[in-house]
């Protein structure tokens, strides 16, 4: 080999092919090398296309990524509470694993008013028409809300449960990404549960997770008093203020973080037999 070649470099300057190639990519990122050169040869610049396309391998542009979805920007809605009953819920999901290191799922659904669990639904996957038939099921207890206040899930956000609240009527109230205390009272909620059943049992199957759900809610609701009800449960209070007579919430001076990880020693988790 030649030393001349042996130590030859090129003088080749393609910053300016670079810079054009990356305004075009991040412009027009689902688009390849024939529309980003026609694109360039529009503008009046006679680079050749061989230039282009070494460049733009060089730059590993045919190796795009598919563009993540993008979700609308959220306003902040304060945390006021409900003028009464039913007229507004909160919705969240949370996850766990059992034994054999499967994961599960579990909807949670409040009253915002009464601080009422009216469902907590595990199951191994929980698609948004899953959220659709614990509503509807509520409904014919209940009734449905005016307004429900939620995370951007895929759940919530899927256009079959969106168009599913517009035909009942529901406001939909989305949270801002990445800030659950605007969903305060159901990050509240998940607490205790997690606290009370998840952290607290290993479950061998999905039905031993129902059962002491179910008896966990009914104990809840109807047996633990809540500090922000005048020490009256859930269910108290919701008998409270049908009946007509005076139940007001305690009024906090702001709302705090809760950190789920106490500085005590972890209990340990009880086996389910």
């Amino acid at each position: 080999m030649a030393r001349s070649l042996w130590y030859y470099q090129t003088r080749r300057d393609d910053s300016e092919v670079i810079d054009k190639l990356q305004q075009l990519s991040e412009k027009y990122s689902r688009k390849g090398i024939d529309t980003y050169f026609k694109l360039i040869r529009r503008e009046g610049i006679h680079w050749g296309r061989n230039r282009v396309l070494r460049v733009y391998r060089l730059m590993k542009l045919s190796f795009r990524r598919k563009g993540k979805k993008r979700i609308p920007a959220r306003i902040k809605v304060p945390l006021t509470p409900m003028e009464g009953l039913n007229t507004g819920w909160s919705m969240d999901f949370m996850s766990d694993a059992l034994v054999n290191a499967r994961r599960i799922r579990i909807l949670n659904i409040i009253d915002e008013y009464s601080r009422e669990a009216l469902a907590v639904h595990a199951d191994y996957s929980i698609p948004s028409s899953s959220v659709i038939n614990q509503m509807r099921i509520l409904e014919e207890q209940r009734g449905l809300p005016s307004r429900i206040r939620v995370d951007n899930g895929p759940e919530f956000t899927s256009f079959e449960f969106t168009e599913w609240c517009r035909s009942k009527n529901i406001e939909i109230t989305f949270i801002q990404p990445g800030r659950p205390i605007q969903n305060a009272y159901i990050e509240r909620f998940n607490k205790t549960y997690r606290g009370d059943i998840l952290d607290a049992y290993l479950f061998e199957n999905l039905e031993q997770v129902r059962i002491l759900t179910d008896e966990w809610m009914l104990s809840y609701n109807n047996e633990i008093p809540h500090g922000s009800l005048n020490d009256l449960t859930p269910s108290e209070y919701a008998k409270a203020v049908n009946s007509g007579k005076p139940a007001t919430h305690k009024t906090p001076s702001g709302f705090t973080t809760i950190n789920s990880h106490s500085n005590n020693s972890k209990k340990s988790k009880l086996v389910l037999s």
